[in-house]
C-alpha cells in the first residue's frame, strides 16, 4: 500500500508542501558540502537558463561550475516559496504553474542529488525513503502555517541550520536569493522583521512567537508522516 501523500493530485497554479527523508531515516546531509550541493541543484533548476550555462557560481563560500546545458530547467514553471534542509530530511513549499511540473522537477532534483551522494560516499541503492510526498495547500491560512512550520523545523531545535540552510534568512532580509520567492508569503504581513518587542504584525513575530509559546513542532505538522527525530 502506498504511504501517506505518496499518491499526488496535481493542479495548475497549485501550492504544495513537498518533503522526504533518507531511507531507514539515514542522514542525507552529512556535512556542509552536502547541504551546499543540494542548494546548488535548486539554484541550477530554478534560475533562468541563460544565467546558468557555463558559469561559475558561489553558494555559501563554495564554488560550483554549472554545466553548459542543464538537462532540465524549471524557471517560470515552478516557484520555491520556502525550504529547509535538516540532517535526515527536507521540506519545500512550492507553487507550480502547470500540472505535473513538480513531478518532473523532483525527479530531476532527487536523482541528481542521489547520484552525487552515492558517488561521494561510495554507496549504491536508494537514498530516499520511497517517493517524495506532496500535499496540496488548500487555503491561505494553511499556506502561512506551512511556511512557519518549515522555518520552525530548524529554529525550534536551536540549530544554526535555521539561517544557513533554510529560506528564513531570505524572509528576514539577511540574504537575497534570486531563485527563491518570499514575496507571496510576506505580502500577508506589515513587515518582514520585528520593529519592536511588542510587534505582532511582522513575519518574524508570526514565526518566532509561536516557538516561544513552546508549541510542539509535531503539532504544526500538516498531514505528513515525517518525524523530526531520526
Amino acid at each position: 500500500m502506498p504511504g501517506k501523500n505518496a499518491i499526488k493530485s496535481y493542479i495548475e497554479n497549485g501550492f504544495y508542501h513537498i518533503y522526504n527523508r533518507g531511507v531507514e531515516k539515514r542522514t542525507i546531509f552529512q556535512d556542509k558540502q552536502d547541504y551546499r550541493v543540494f542548494l546548488h541543484y535548486l539554484k541550477l533548476y530554478l534560475s533562468p537558463p541563460d544565467k546558468t550555462k557555463g558559469q561559475t557560481v558561489k553558494i555559501n563560500n563554495t564554488i560550483f561550475k554549472t554545466p553548459r546545458r542543464p538537462l532540465n530547467n524549471y524557471h517560470q514553471k515552478l516557484e520555491l516559496l520556502a525550504y529547509c534542509l535538516m540532517p535526515n530530511h527536507f521540506h519545500l513549499l512550492v507553487k507550480q504553474k502547470k500540472s505535473r511540473t513538480i513531478e518532473f522537477f523532483m525527479r530531476s532534483l532527487l536523482t541528481k542529488y542521489s547520484v552525487y551522494f552515492n558517488k561521494r560516499y561510495d554507496r549504491v541503492g536508494s537514498l530516499f525513503q520511497g517517493p517524495y510526498k506532496a500535499v496540496l495547500v488548500e487555503n491561505d491560512n494553511q499556506l502561512l502555517h506551512l511556511s512557519r512550520y518549515i522555518h520552525l523545523n530548524p529554529y525550534a531545535k536551536d540549530s544554526p541550520l535555521h539561517l544557513a540552510y533554510s529560506s528564513y534568512a531570505d524572509y528576514l532580509g539577511i540574504r537575497k536569493t534570486s531563485w527563491h520567492n518570499s514575496n507571496t508569503i510576506l505580502s500577508f504581513f506589515k513587515t518582514a522583521q520585528k520593529t519592536s518587542l511588542k510587534d505582532v504584525f511582522s513575519y518574524q513575530s508570526f514565526v518566532e512567537q509561536y516557538s516561544k509559546e513552546q508549541i510542539s513542532i509535531e503539532e504544526l505538522a500538516i498531514d505528513m508522516d515525517v518525524k523530526e527525530n531520526p
